[in-house]
């Protein structure tokens, strides 16, 4: 059996600490899963597995997609929980397909959340070690007596930071570093930058990007209603994005707050069917898979450039080339990734040295590629990221008639993410 994905939706995406920062990672998956159900018409009863995902966990809900899955399906569908970094909700997504070519399930839901204004904060192991202790205490004196024995310093959170545990280096960094290692110079950077907020704006004010949300009335009271993204700048301009000045290297460095994708709230889902099953409930087919990969470099090298190593791989999965692809979906963590990663698929040396090919890989036209934006603009819900560029990309292709879509993402780890997708 082949997959198909008949459906998909998103909340606005919303900068962390804004008009979702009441709301949890569960609330907003919630909300998508709920709107697809709606969309679709599909009952509850009728999803045989519910697949999903988020990177910053809430340590009261581990398990979010059970979570979301209670609130939302029948009590009886099994939920499963994923996280593969910014790529999470691609992972959900394939692990879906993978069940439906198995013929294990029929219809399926993936996807992902995450709400970046609710970062767990930890604190010392020495204070994490007496409040076990306390609470193990079995009488008031000896709790009392046990937390006497915390000092001042003990009690200082620990900074959140987004950093890879093996080599210490904030995503942010590793960005800066691979700009100055391949070259890549701050005016294409905001050039970029600007690009994807021109393009986010004109996407959503022609209402392409806004038919994939779901609409969110805010509680407590419900009166505040989000209807679009919040972090595209409609009076962003060159010289603008210019006077910011860098955040990683601050004396050399060209990575700022204007050409890096924002800390997001936000959530993503998308329904997954066997073919058979599609054209016998009617659904409309938006796309089918057909082919995926994930690949993985050392983090102390470039970070970011994941998404090379795994586009050729799954370009040949699928039997095509690049030169097939009419359409294609990069996330932007930063403008300089996106840009780090374009110089190394159209570089034969890369090809030869890293890939072991005798010849670049290529990527489409850069007008084929983002054409509504991308995250420096749109922002980047770690977990929910992969729904919507798989959604953005099958949805345009349908508007223009193309056959054959590539999507990339980046991750943490030096991971990376592909896949075809071809209209059926």
């Amino acid at each position: 059996m082949r997959a198909v994905i008949v459906a998909g939706v998103r909340t606005p995406f919303a900068r962390a600490g804004t008009v979702f920062k009441d709301l949890t990672a569960v609330d907003l998956g919630e909300i998508a899963v709920r709107e697809l159900l709606d969309r679709t018409g599909q009952p509850g009863e009728s999803i045989d597995q519910l697949i999903y995902g988020t990177v910053v966990h809430d340590p009261r809900a581990p398990n979010i997609a059970r979570e979301v899955g209670l609130a939302t399906l029948p009590k009886s569908v099994p939920a499963t929980t994923v996280s593969r970094a910014c790529a999470t909700a691609n992972q959900a997504i394939a692990d879906a397909a993978n069940l439906i070519e198995v013929g294990y399930a029929d219809v399926v839901i993936a996807g992902g959340s995450e709400s970046l204004s609710h970062i767990p904060i930890l604190v010392s192991d020495r204070l994490s070690e007496t409040l076990v202790q306390a609470s193990k205490a079995r009488s008031v004196g000896t709790r009392v007596k046990t937390l006497a024995g915390v000092r001042p310093k003990d009690l200082l959170p620990q900074q959140p930071q987004i950093a890879e545990p093996s080599t210490g280096e904030t995503m942010g960094e590793s960005a800066e570093r691979m700009a100055k290692e391949n070259g890549i110079s701050r005016e294409d950077q905001d050039a970029w930058a600007l690009r994807s907020h021109e393009l986010a704006a004109a996407g959503t004010a022609d209402g392409r990007l806004t038919a994939e949300m779901a609409r969110v009335y805010v509680p407590p009271k419900f009166e505040a209603v989000v209807e679009r993204d919040n972090g595209i700048r409609t009076d962003t301009s060159a010289e603008k994005l210019a006077s910011l000045k860098p955040v990683f290297d601050r004396r050399y460095g060209s990575v700022t707050a204007g050409n890096a994708s924002p800390l997001t709230d936000g959530a993503s889902a998308v329904m997954l069917m066997s073919e058979e099953r599609a054209r016998a409930d009617g659904a409309p087919i938006l796309g089918r898979i057909r082919s995926y990969a994930f690949a993985a470099l050392d983090p102390g090298d470039q970070l970011l450039q994941g998404p090379v190593l795994a586009a050729p791989v799954a370009l040949d999965r699928a039997g095509v080339t690049m030169a097939d692809i009419g359409l294609m979906e990069m996330h932007e963590a930063f403008a300089a990734q996106v840009l780090s990663n374009l110089q190394w698929l159209d570089s034969d040396t890369i090809a030869r040295e890293r890939l072991g090919r005798t010849s670049k890989v290529g990527h489409p036209d850069i007008d084929r590629i983002n054409v509504m934006g991308g995250s420096v603009a749109i922002g980047h819900p770690f977990g929910a990221t992969g729904g919507r560029v798989t959604m953005t990309l099958l949805n345009e292709m349908a508007r223009r008639d193309v056959e054959l879509g590539l999507l990339t993402v980046c991750a943490a780890g030096g991971l990376g993410f592909a896949m075809v997708v071809e209209r059926v």
